[in-house]
């Protein structure tokens, strides 16, 4: 009998904050890991999508959407000093994030004041591993509930060459070890690749998990303001029979 062909995801991960514990900014003591995971489908749709705001705001494909940069009206994102263009812009990003199914987050919160209390110095640099582990145990979860033969294949924003073999070493050794609540044949049989990108490489699936990890971030160290982009995002946090799945908080 012929094998049947495993459909494809794939979990673009990427940062807000740093996860360094020890010497932290206080006014901004918090590290998100966030992840957004797509089917092969879904992420076509979503790279056109892309392509023709792009080319309607900028007159290019070529722009690499970062976050820090359309705050600060930094390099090519100059232009959204004009609101018009920059009311444009915003709404269209949120007229694509906004779509239920397109995409599913899943994401890890570091509050570090709150966790730096309960680390042994030096044992704290687990903490881009520890929200890897969530970020991975919790997408082959989503999948698993929709189909029985799926792979996911993982990419992740290059940090650094030495930040980046560590994480790959962390990823090797979940693969031998598995999760808490996976174990390491069942994450084998779903992980189908783990691999680093450049911003530069322009790709999609990375640039909107830069867009939203910032919402994320801002949603649990304001949680009191009022944060439009989170609103229009979170319902495509993984949840299950309406149980948040997708959405840890360490510690909590």
């Amino acid at each position: 009998m012929e094998k049947q062909a495993k459909s494809k995801y794939y979990l673009f991960i990427d940062e807000c904050g740093d996860h360094n514990l020890d010497k932290y900014d206080p006014t901004f003591p918090i590290f998100t890991l966030c992840g957004i995971l797509v089917s092969r489908k879904n992420l076509n749709a979503l790279n056109r999508a892309f392509e023709n705001l792009k080319n309607e705001i900028f007159g290019t494909t070529d722009i690499v959407i970062h976050s820090v940069d359309i705050r600060k009206w930094r390099g090519v994102f100059l232009c959204l000093k004009d609101e018009g263009l920059r009311v444009k812009f915003f709404e269209g990003i949120e007229r694509i994030l906004s779509q239920h199914d397109a995409y599913i987050i899943v994401s890890c919160t570091i509050l570090k004041e709150q966790l730096s209390k309960f680390c042994v110095r030096g044992e704290e640099d687990d903490v881009y591993g520890l929200s890897l582990s969530y970020l991975i145990e919790r997408s082959i979860f989503c999948v698993d509930n929709k189909e029985t033969n799926a792979e996911i294949s993982i990419v992740v924003e290059r940090r650094g060459k030495k930040e980046d073999s560590k994480l790959l070493n962390y990823y090797n050794g979940l693969r031998n070890r598995g999760t808490k609540w996976v174990t390491a044949e069942r994450l084998r049989s779903r992980i189908g690749g783990f691999g680093f990108n450049f911003k530069s490489d322009n790709i999609i699936g990375l640039q909107i998990a830069d867009l939203i990890a910032y919402p994320i971030t801002t949603h649990f160290l304001h949680p009191e303001r009022p944060n439009r982009s989170y609103d229009a995002v979170k319902h495509n946090i993984f949840s299950d029979n309406g149980v948040l799945l997708g959405q840890k908080v360490i510690p909590h």
